[in-house]
Parts: C-alpha cells; structure tokens; sequence
C-alpha cells in the first residue's frame, strides 16, 4: 500500500514539475513517462492529433477529461457513457488500434450515427468566405479504385473497428450541391421547394451559392438521378474525404478551427460552398467537414466486424457523413466533423442542416 502511494504520489510531482518546469525532457525522461502512460492508457497514444504528440504526452494524460476539445476523443477513458444506445463498456470495440482486414460479409457498409456531447465554443475564427460560388460548382473528381482505411476504433461504437476498405473507380462532385443548381432542378421537375423558399418560392437573399437545405433523402436522390448522376455511398464518400492514408479530417489528422464551418466557431448557419479552400480533402473536394450534412446512399447497418448490437441499425434509415454548421449536441458530431463521423436518419426527414453531394460512375 505504501509503495503504491509512493508511486502515485512521486507521478503527481513529477507531473506538476513537468506541466510548470519551463526545461525540456532528456529524451530518456520523456521515453519513461511515455511509457507509463501508454500502459495505463493505451487509447492515447493511438491518436495522431496534436495534444498526443509525445512532448505533450503528460499534459493529455492531466486534460483528457477536463478540457472539451479533448474529451470526445477519451471517452473511452473517462468512463462517462456518451451514447445514450450504447452502455459505456461498449463504446469501443478494441483497445488498439490495430486495422484489420475485411472480413467477408454480406453486410452493406452504411451508416450514420447520432450522439449527445458536451463542448463549449472553444475560440471564434476570422474566416473570409468567398464572394460568390467557384465557377466549377458542378465540377466532379475523379476518385481512383483501390483500397483506403476506413472507420476508426477510436471513438463510437458504429464507427469501429477500423478495417480496411475498397471501392472501385468513382466520381463524385467537388462541391456541395448548391441553392442555384437544386433551382434548376424544381424547375423542371416542378418538386416542392425547400422549406426556406416557400415565401415566395425564391431562394433567400445571398444564399445562392449556399449548400441547399431542407431536403431529404428522396429529395437528395432524385436530384441526382436528374442529373444523371447518383449518391455516393458510404464507403465512397469516406475515401473521397480521407484519402487512402486514412485522414482523421480531410485536410489531415491535426485539428483546425479555420478549415471548416463547424459550430465551435460560432456559426450560425450555412456559408457559400468552397468558402475554405484549406481545407479540402486529399482529392480537391470541398466542405467534406462541416457546412452541412451528406446524404449517401447506404444504410445504417454496422461494419463488418462490428458485433455491437445496437436497436437503431436497419435498413429503414439512411447515413449521412460530415458533420455540418449546427451545433451537434444532439449529433454528437466530436471536435467538427472527422472523416469516419456518422449520423442516421429515416429518410423523409429534412431540415436547415442536410445537404447533399452527387457521384457518377465512370
């Protein structure tokens, strides 16, 4: 008993000495404390944000459950229950973080989630969003075949585990489908208009080149078959917004509170698409975090693997991927939006947060 709490109490000190102490670590000093806690703590050092990098490994260790902007990522730590369908022993599938491979399965990779969480407005970011709306607003990319990491065991439980997916060749729209080009096609299919049209059956004033909101799956769908294009899936939309390497956001795996439209700055709503070009995915696209979310054409059904039984899975709902403007305390969307974030809804529902995006096979 005593050696325990000489231990505890020599970790104590050395922590405060550490978190005060303006010297840096001889690399055999940082080399004990590192393992320590990746012993007592395997999530940590699983992470490649910026708060896990081995020189800031101690003060992770002292914030993972008191700071907001490290809380989503340690839940699995913190032993708070997060999911309100999911006990807190289930919130992970596997302490590591090892990928593995597909199993064979018949199992449809769709999905979407939806979680409370706790986060404060952690700064506000001057952002200048574009004027007017990129000239190639219905411009595609060309997403190659292959194979990509996809979920991650990380977080929520429909997110794992982290396996590694393929797809074949694809292309997919670079930006969010926009107010001016979903007009178009109302009026030729004379469909209902957006909620947010329907004073005058106009688009609101400086919203043109705006994501179009208020639209459901069917809504989402029948655009783009319209345009003789299609959703893309799940597994689709997350290659084209991670990459092959796997990014936790799709400009990388370090978080920026200027490289979307997320609601811990203060948004308010939607803004012009393309309005940050820095943040763009691997591939070129636009917005694949934040601004609204993405309807795709999956259900919500677990990964393969995932042996998690969870009520809200079926194929009466659709996933949507990305995150968006809104506050997601009902969402559980984390810091913004990453790239393995998921959320589900049936599919008639709409409202000022859901968007969508077209794909086209080659």
């Amino acid at each position: 008993m005593n050696l325990r709490l000489n231990y505890s109490l020599r970790l104590v000190v050395l922590i405060n000495f550490l978190i005060v102490s303006p010297l840096t670590l001889l690399a055999y000093e940082t080399s004990k404390i590192v393992s320590e806690v990746e012993e007592e703590y395997p999530h940590i050092l699983k992470c490649d944000t910026a708060c896990h990098k081995v020189k800031n490994i101690t003060l992770a260790k002292k914030h993972r459950t008191t700071r907001p902007e490290c809380q989503q990522c340690h839940v699995g730590i913190s032993k708070n229950p997060i999911s309100p369908f999911s006990s807190p022993e289930k919130f992970f599938l596997s302490k590591d973080s090892m990928i593995k491979i597909k199993p064979q399965s018949e199992i449809s990779l769709s999905t979407t989630k939806t979680f409370p969480a706790s986060h404060a407005l952690i700064a506000k970011a001057e952002v200048t969003a574009k004027a007017g709306a990129p000239k190639d607003t219905g411009s595609m990319v060309l997403i190659p075949e292959g194979k990509f990491i996809m979920g991650s065991n990380e977080r929520w439980d429909d997110e794992a585990p982290e396996y590694i997916e393929s797809v074949e060749k694809f292309y997919i729209d670079r930006y969010e489908v926009t107010n001016t080009e979903y007009k178009k096609f109302i009026y030729d299919t004379k469909r209902e208009t957006p909620y947010h049209w329907r004073a005058n059956g106009k688009i609101p004033k400086n919203k043109k080149n705006h994501p179009v909101i208020y639209v459901n799956w069917h809504d989402a769908n029948a655009y783009c078959k319209w345009k003789e294009k299609r959703l893309p899936s799940e597994q689709e939309w997350e290659k084209a917004a991670r990459g092959e390497a796997g990014n936790i956001y799709p400009w990388g795996n370090t978080w920026a509170i200027d490289k979307s439209n997320h609601p811990y700055k203060g948004s308010t709503g939607t803004e012009p698409v393309g309005s940050y070009p820095n943040g763009k995915s691997p591939y070129g696209l636009h917005d694949m975090s934040g601004n609204v979310w993405e309807w795709v054409d999956s259900f919500y059904l677990p990964h393969p693997g995932n042996d998690v039984n969870r009520g809200e899975y079926g194929r009466d709902k659709r996933v949507l991927k990305g995150g968006s403007w809104f506050d997601c305390l009902s969402y559980g969307c984390g810091l913004s939006a990453p790239t393995f974030n998921r959320s589900f809804f049936t599919p008639e529902v709409k409202n000022n947060s859901f968007g969508f995006r077209c794909a086209k096979s080659p």
